[in-house]
């Protein structure tokens, strides 16, 4: 089971990888994708299961407590950021109060299972042959309604809310984020100009320009603060992103090599004319 889960997870974060560093962050599409390939992956790991079983009690525990929830928690995370970007109103003020409202339900998911969050992150084990064993339950653990819906094949009572209390983890992450970008959003201005293509393109631009010495002895760190000003982005760890931008195996400067073929096709229109 353990070659088999980590093979799994490892293909499903490297697909994940590839299509985060070819998008903005708040690309839809982009996510719509993501979604596909987890629900694929809980398909394709439910049948492994089904299929195989478990050698053990032990080994069923630690699958249901530790290896299911770190995917559901993927598909949890990406739908929720999925439902928070495309419910999102305009306007600052607008988007602050929403934002707040999201993070108000996280609240109120950790008030409601506080004790579950207690045994869970203190990796307490006394009662995982009933939270972690399939077609075990005690309707005294105040049950979500949730067990009763899903196949009692692949599910056990706690499994879900183990992969809530993770994708809550990131999704407070995003949200915090979102809320920082926002408050350092410049008032709008018609003269103002935005920046239309993705994060990653920016990023390649920026460390294009810089190799090449454009602005001097200016550091790394300053030149994307002032794109982030003038073009009205936050780029977030960008250098975490030249890193995935170093990783790819090709087609490393993607977006320069669509920036010089464009040049290139619209000089030769304009010669034809």
């Amino acid at each position: 089971m353990n070659k088999f889960y980590s093979e799994t997870l490892h293909k499903l974060e490297t697909s994940i990888n590839e299509l985060e560093i070819e998008a903005d962050d708040c690309s839809i599409e982009r996510i719509e994708a993501i979604i596909q390939l987890i629900i694929q992956t809980l398909s394709d790991l439910k049948q492994f299961v089904l299929k195989r079983g478990f050698k053990n009690t032990d080994e069923e525990i630690h699958f249901f407590k530790h290896q299911k929830p770190v995917i559901v928690a993927k598909l949890i995370y990406y739908n929720s950021i999925y439902k928070i970007e495309t419910k999102k109103p305009n306007g600052a003020k607008p988007i602050r109060k929403y934002l707040n409202e999201e993070l108000n339900k996280l609240k109120r998911f950790f008030d409601n299972n506080l004790e579950f969050y207690k045994y869970y992150r203190t990796n307490n084990s006394f009662i995982d042959d009933k939270l972690f064993i399939r077609g075990k339950y005690d309707i005294k653990l105040s049950l979500d309604t949730v067990y009763f819906e899903t196949d009692h094949r692949f599910s056990t009572v706690a499994d879900y809310k183990a992969a809530k209390i993770l994708a809550n983890d990131l999704i407070q992450v995003y949200i915090e984020d979102q809320l920082n970008n926002n408050n350092q959003k410049k008032p709008y201005n018609s003269f103002s100009l935005n920046w239309e293509e993705s994060k990653t393109a920016l990023t390649e631009l920026i460390y294009a320009l810089h190799s090449q010495g454009t602005f001097g002895n200016a550091d790394i760190i300053t030149i994307p603060k002032t794109f982030e000003s003038t073009f009205n982005i936050s780029l977030g760890d960008f250098y975490h992103t030249f890193m995935e931008l170093k990783a790819r195996k090709i087609n490393r400067t993607k977006f320069l090599d669509s920036l010089r073929d464009a040049l290139i096709k619209k000089m030769d229109e304009e010669d034809e004319m």
